[in-house]
């Protein structure tokens, strides 16, 4: 056998015999590009302190990476389709790879951002590519459990970003969290030429670059107006792109019903299985990512953990998310899709509804049954879900697939960061004056209020002023958490209805098995599911 993988997959005559392998380089590149965002939580209140962030500045350095990730996985994924799948893998990681190294040399606001966003771009290509080559790579009878490897590498990325973050934070700055991506990108690149085969879609048309256009402006106006409306404030710029998003949408939608060969066919959002499958995948990642989000801020600002304590506490979750993919794996196939979907999801609402108890002497015991929750319905829900969805696509577009669903993924964990992040903050901010407000000068209780570590830095600064001291900083940090604990409360329990609605309203547009093979098109290949799961829905 060849050093390099050079045989594309559509000229092999049976299964790719290392498919297995290079299941493994997809992963690897999958795990870098969740693991940017997720070790960014616990390195945050690092780089506030060496940058001087601003609320404003430190939701950018997060979200620059979230704005073209979201808006490109798209159109890249068609690309890829087109010109070449690995290319468009090896392509990608060289870009995030580039932006790493970026971040982790500059030491000004702006030029964090700009690498966030290089990382980004890259991470669009990296992310359909991998579901793409899988489906590629993989027999139908086998996909599934291959797509299941690839959910419950997310799950892992969650908790192994934080806690390698941690690590790392212990000795390095936080630099060093960028520049951990570089070996493993160089070696998923190295693992790509040797494992993973070429591939494109055969007989493809020219890409349709004015659905496409489309497609990133209404998406990344509709991410911009998320997040920084709910943060900031509904001024010109949030009203505006929010808009352009709306405008954007209904002409992506008229262009793509008139178009011969469109970027995405809108009409197969009247697939019951897919449009069910895709507002699975965006009302789960709302609810786990902010809850995540804003459980993670405890651990470290009210429970006093650091960022390596912080990332080993969240490992139950990475192991919920492993027993859960077991699970879903054995039983999807007796009991169906939808039946998996819907108990993943049922579960998530219970982790997020169990956060309500949380108050201001809550322990990590507290969290740790919302984070198993959480894990292990990540793991039921998320493979059978993805599966549907790039099920629903032909071999010409797995690219456009593996777009669409981590657009909804993306989408989702956007709105649930900066949503769910929104309602905390306000919550926090009028408890916070409610307790202290007649305590503190005007410029102090604005510096608290503005987040839980403004509120411990302005504690400091209390003990250490003449007019103040060790027990009026005592009662200050008292209430920060008290203040902090009632917003996680009270965001939980509208986070959790939100995620009770959408649960209802998945399992009321998912069919059972037999309904959704009605529901398929004559023309379009049968999901990878359907030559393995039962009958039983």
């Amino acid at each position: 056998m060849p050093l390099l993988a050079t045989t594309p997959v559509e000229k092999m005559t049976g299964p790719y015999p290392r498919r297995w392998w290079a299941l493994i380089v997809l992963c690897l590149s999958l795990l870098i590009v969740v693991m940017a965002n997720t070790s960014l939580i616990v390195a945050a209140p690092a780089m506030t302190a060496d940058l001087g962030l601003s609320s404003s500045d430190l939701q950018w350095v997060i979200d620059g990476y979230t704005v073209p990730y979201a808006a490109l996985m798209l159109v890249l994924g068609a690309i890829g389709d087109k010109y070449s799948r690995r290319g468009a893998l090896i392509a990608g990681l060289v870009i995030f790879a580039g932006g790493s190294v970026m971040g982790s040399l500059v030491h000004e606001t702006g030029l964090v951002i700009a690498a966030r966003a290089i990382m980004g771009v890259g991470a669009a290509v990296v992310m359909p590519a991998t579901l793409s080559l899988l489906v590629a790579m993989f027999p139908r009878g086998e996909r599934a459990r291959a797509i299941t490897a690839w959910t419950a590498t997310s799950g892992l990325a969650i908790a192994v970003g934080p806690l390698v973050a941690g690590w790392l934070l212990g000795d390095h700055s936080w630099g060093s969290t960028f520049l951990v991506n570089v070996p493993i990108a160089v070696l998923a690149v190295i693992g790509a030429l040797v494992l993973v085969p070429p591939s494109r879609a055969a007989g493809m048309g020219r890409i349709d670059y004015v659905g496409g256009l489309l497609s990133i402006v209404s998406v990344g106006s509709l991410v911009y107006a998320t997040i920084e409306g709910p943060h900031f404030g509904w001024g010109a710029g949030p009203v505006t792109a929010a808009v352009v998003a709306v405008v954007g949408l209904v002409a992506f939608v008229a262009w793509e019903l008139r178009h011969p060969q469109p970027m995405l066919d809108v009409r197969r959002f009247l697939q019951r299985p897919f449009s069910g499958s895709m507002l699975a995948v965006l009302f789960f990642f709302f609810g786990t990512y902010g809850a995540i989000y804003y459980s993670t801020q405890f651990l470290q600002f009210v429970l006093g953990y650091g960022a390596l304590e912080t990332g080993v506490r969240l490992l139950p979750l990475a192991g919920a998310v492993f027993v859960g993919a077991v699970v879903t794996g054995r039983l999807t196939p007796k009991l169906g899709v939808k039946a998996m979907i819907g108990s993943g999801m049922v579960i998530g609402t219970v982790g997020v509804f169990l956060l309500v108890l949380v108050d201001k002497d809550s322990t990590y015991s507290g969290f740790l049954a919302p984070m198993l929750l959480l894990g292990l319905a990540i793991g039921l829900s998320v493979s059978p879900a993805t599966d549907t969805i790039m099920g629903s696509f032909p071999e010409s577009e797995l690219g456009v697939g593996g777009g669409a669903n981590d657009t909804a993924l993306e989408l989702g964990g956007s709105l649930g960061i900066a949503v769910l992040g929104s309602l905390l903050g306000t919550a926090y901010r009028d408890e916070l004056g409610d307790l202290v407000g007649g305590r503190l000068p005007a410029a102090a209780l604005d510096t608290a209020q503005d987040s839980v570590g403004g509120g411990l830095a302005v504690a400091e600064h209390v003990a250490k002023s003449s007019s103040g001291g060790p027990q009026q900083a005592r009662a200050l940090v008292d209430a920060v958490h008290e203040a902090f604990a009632h917003g996680v409360a009270g965001t939980s329990l509208i986070g959790g209805i939100i995620m009770a609605a959408g649960t209802l309203i998945v399992l009321a547009v998912l069919p059972g098995h037999r309904a959704a093979a009605q529901h398929r098109p004559a023309d379009e290949p049968a999901p990878a599911r359907d030559a393995e799961y039962s009958d039983a829905n």
